[in-house]
């Protein structure tokens, strides 16, 4: 299954033989994996097919934001020319701070320093890093970064965590982006933000439902945003393709 099957209580009773679900991606918010355990049905993920396509994408954004990529050119298209207004800023020794230092944290952080930046990161579940320094506490990540990076799973913790009051510990005029998961964040919290200018721009790949009904980013100033296109590229769709078969070879010969 891909992000916007819902692999329900009621979906796993509608098929008595199941015994594997194999998500075609990294996050399992989709699935109700307490039950799927209480059913005795394996979960797997494909998380590492896809590190490279959102490590790049992520990329993407930290480039475009500060380089005014999507105001440039749709002033460009209204025939006017910006050139005075849109002032840019380098990437060359700012701090990028990685909440979340997995794979895709960590090819992020591998690109970073390729260009020059200073790196930290913000990981519980990570004592020390080859490509990070890391903090013991999320706010010296928040307090420091011109750049932050969000590559969070969804759970009762992470949920609406960038809120007002962290946004607060936020360094004057960072920039946010979100490739981990839609809810991790308050998207009014973070509307407010970018309108007080308590953040310069923030990029967005990841959504409350895919699409969403409805979203204030829209009309939030410096925001450029993608429709979850995250894991789309054609090398990672075979990648995955690759490790699903991978799996199923593995589940039916261990049976």
């Amino acid at each position: 299954v891909r992000s916007k099957t819902k692999v329900t209580k009621e979906y796993i009773d509608s098929a008595p033989n199941l015994r594997l679900i194999i998500r075609g991606g990294v996050g399992l918010d989709n699935i109700d994996l307490n039950y799927a355990s209480e059913k005795g049905i394996t979960v797997h993920n494909t998380a590492a097919a896809s590190s490279i396509a959102v490590a790049e994408l992520t990329f993407a954004l930290m480039i475009a934001l500060p380089n005014h990529v999507t105001k440039a050119d749709r002033t460009m298209r209204a025939g006017q020319w910006a050139k005075k207004e849109l002032k840019r800023t380098e990437l060359y020794k700012k701090t990028l701070g990685i909440v979340g230092l997995g794979r895709i944290g960590t090819e992020l952080a591998k690109r970073a320093t390729a260009f020059g930046m200073n790196v930290i990161a913000f990981d519980p579940f990570v004592e020390s890093s080859e490509v990070a320094t890391m903090k013991t506490e999320l706010k010296d990540v928040l307090n420091n970064s011109d750049y932050v990076s969000l590559h969070l799973p969804l759970n009762h913790e992470t949920k609406g965590m960038i809120n007002a009051e962290m946004l607060n510990e936020f360094k004057d005029g960072a920039y946010l982006i979100n490739t981990g998961r839609g809810k991790t964040i308050v998207e009014e919290d973070v509307v407010e933000a970018l309108r007080s200018g308590k953040l310069a721009g923030f990029g967005n790949d990841v959504w409350y439902s895919d699409p969403p009904e409805t979203t204030p980013l829209i009309d939030a100033p410096n925001v450029t945003m993608f429709p979850h296109l995250g894991a789309s590229t054609k090398e990672n769709l075979l990648r995955i393709g690759d490790i699903i078969e991978s799996i199923i070879r593995d589940f039916v010969t261990a049976k």
